[in-house]
Parts: C-alpha cells; structure tokens; sequence
C-alpha cells in the first residue's frame, strides 16, 4: 500500500539567524553562570609536596585569614568547636583524624591551639594532618 506523501522538501533558502541567536543566548546563560559564587569559605592553602596522608575516618577543621573557626560548614567558637568535636569521636567507631585546612596567614600559634584542643583527653584525637595543595611541579610518585 502506497501512502501518500504530504510533506514537501525543503526548497527555500535556510535561515541561520534562529540558530545564532540561540547560540548567544546559550552563550549568554553560560558567561552568567560563571558569576556566581559558590559558597564556602575563601582559603589559600600552604603548597607542599611528598606529605603523607591518610586512609583512616577523618573529620575536618577550617581556619580563614580572620581566625574564623568552621566546622561542617558553620561558622563556630572553640567551645562550640570542643563540644561537636567531643560528641563526632563519641559517635565515630574508628579513631579518627583531625585534618586542619588552614589559610596561609593562619599563625602557629593558632594551629598549635587547635592542635591541644584535639588532643584534650576528652576528645582525644592524636593523628593530626595539615592540608596543603601539591605544587604545580610536582609529578604524581611511581610505584
């Protein structure tokens, strides 16, 4: 059985100025997209290379340029620090790792704080980790 056709072919001319005018909203969108912040907190991490890591449970602290303590993505004090700290290693199977992400401008003294309070006895974290970016040199080690 033959059916009939109703369609026709494509005679005219084609007509780009749809095409293009979607491509730069396209473009448009993507240039706009790249202006928005994502929201976490601002740190220039030490470069270092050959550092170990680890593969035990760890659970992390962030220090900014302003001395500014986070913990699971809030802001907090070192009381409220110490309390979350305590009850995280209370409720962890494992013993875990403190990994400290602190900002270039972070002092000694300030790590060394966060460094005692980790290994207060009740909460009694004792593997601490610095972390730090690898240089932009460094080839990944061969084994």
């Amino acid at each position: 059985m033959k059916f009939p056709r109703n369609s026709k072919i494509l005679r005219s001319q084609f007509d780009f100025a749809p095409f293009a005018a979607v491509f730069f909203l396209l473009l448009i969108f993507l240039m706009l997209g790249m202006l928005i912040t994502t929201p976490g907190v601002s740190l220039q991490l030490p470069v270092a290379d050959d550092l170990p890591g680890t593969a035990a449970a760890t659970v992390g602290i962030a220090v900014d340029a302003s001395n500014r303590l986070f913990f699971d993505n809030q802001m907090v004090d070192e009381r409220q620090l110490k309390a979350r700290l305590h009850d995280t290693v209370r409720s962890s199977r494992e013993q875990l790792t403190l990994v400290i992400h602190a900002d270039r401008s972070v002092t000694y003294e300030q790590l060394l704080r966060l460094t005692l309070l980790a290994r207060d006895p009740a909460i009694s974290i004792t593997n601490i980790l610095l972390a730090t970016l690898p240089s932009a040199t460094a080839t990944p080690a061969t084994k």
